[in-house]
């Protein structure tokens, strides 16, 4: 009740900032930016920058003076949050982190941000770089933050049917004689058709075995962002489909699309029963392969393998599972931790050797960054 108390005097103390520089500020605003703050989280400036604009600011030209006093109050050195306000993306917890308040660009400038205003880590760049095995608390905490924004977009795949468009290259006879017929015969218009671009699945298959506990975590949240990132694209099947094996494999698609990534998590954790054991990739691939690869879940899908290799079942099964794995889907990859930025990997376990033929990339999911280059390669791979 105490902390309660404490931040709303920080808040209605913004408020009065705010009206000695001059901006309009009723007493029914503050009351709404507290009541604002109950639902988010009062040590993430993101949130309290744009719950005050939204509650407080009601005149567009008082949008530079409302920066000016953010900044000078909540970001000052004695600020009254500034044991709580500090930015979690940084290599040392206990760094202070640099923010920087992104104005609207003066007329004649380009815009180069794709929102008008924002809040901006200086460390950022260090946090992306950082091994998910050395990241402390803090900071996988705020990778999460960072992979709830993160964006996932499936590769496009030309289909065979066709769609009505002026600028194909295929003509459309059929809407160019009933065009024509409008008309006595005479045809004045030719229409043309294209081949209909559709998004690729993309299936995540996630190890969570013992030898991945360092990274299991992290690919989780990964998988947890890219089946969210999905949803909605498409009208269709889900574009995003997770999966995680220890020694038995199991589906989580329906536990990581929900809303609440607590919730989503809690859910996914009761549906898999080999959390951080043993590893049976042949088996658990095999599995796969005959329960929903056969029946069409891989038709022209993009299949990721997160695993570091490290096998404790039969080669023979392995290498029938990968084989039969690659005839099925589009493009395999496979991201293996232990890689990091190697560019000349060399596989040492027996797992990894055996799949390493079939496998199309081999990435590394070691950090943030290596996540975000598996997102840019995926449009390549269309």
């Amino acid at each position: 009740m105490a902390a309660d108390q404490g931040l709303l005097s920080v808040l209605v103390g913004f408020g009065r900032a705010l009206r000695d520089e001059g901006v309009v500020v009723g007493t029914g605003s503050v009351l709404g930016y507290a009541d604002s703050m109950t639902l988010l989280d009062p040590t993430e400036l993101l949130d309290l920058y744009h719950a005050g604009k939204a509650t407080m600011l009601t005149r567009h030209i008082d949008q530079p003076t409302y920066d000016k006093v953010f900044k000078s109050y909540f970001l000052a050195d004695s600020g009254p949050l500034q044991h709580l306000l500090k930015m979690k993306v940084h290599l040392d917890p206990e760094a202070e982190t640099e923010f920087e308040v992104l104005t609207q660009p003066e007329a004649g400038q380009e815009k180069q941000f794709d929102a008008p205003t924002g809040l901006m880590g200086s460390n950022m760049e260090v946090l992306r770089h950082k091994r998910f095995a050395e990241m402390t608390d803090e900071e996988k905490a705020a990778l999460r933050k960072l992979m709830q924004k993160f964006k996932f977009l499936p590769p496009k795949r030309r289909t065979r049917r066709t769609v009505a468009n002026d600028r194909g290259i295929r003509p459309d006879l059929r809407r160019t004689i009933r065009a024509a017929m409008r008309r006595h015969g005479e045809i004045v218009d030719q229409h043309w058709r294209e081949r209909r671009v559709r998004r690729r699945k993309v299936i995540l298959i996630l190890d969570i075995s013992g030898s991945m506990a360092d990274y299991s975590r992290a690919l989780m949240h990964f998988g947890y962002a890219a089946a969210r990132a999905a949803v909605g694209t498409t009208a269709s099947a889900k574009l995003v489909e997770v999966f995680c094996f220890g020694t038995r494999l199991s589906r989580i698609t329906q536990e990581m699309q929900k809303r609440d990534p607590d919730v989503a998590f809690d859910a996914a954790a009761k549906a898999v029963f080999d959390w951080e054991g043993g590893t049976r990739i042949g088996e658990s691939l095999d599995k796969f392969v005959s329960e929903w690869g056969r029946r069409g879940m891989c038709r022209g899908a993009i299949v990721v393998i997160c695993s570091d290799g490290l096998d404790r079942g039969d080669p023979a099964v392995l290498a029938e599972a990968m084989e039969r794995l690659s005839r099925l889907c589009h493009k395999l990859i496979w991201m293996n931790p232990l890689k990091g930025d190697e560019e000349e990997f060399q596989a040492r376990s027996v797992g990894m050797l055996i799949a390493k033929p079939f496998v199309d990339e081999l990435l590394s999911g070691h950090d943030l960054a290596s996540l975000e280059k598996l997102a840019l390669v995926l449009p390549k791979l269309g």
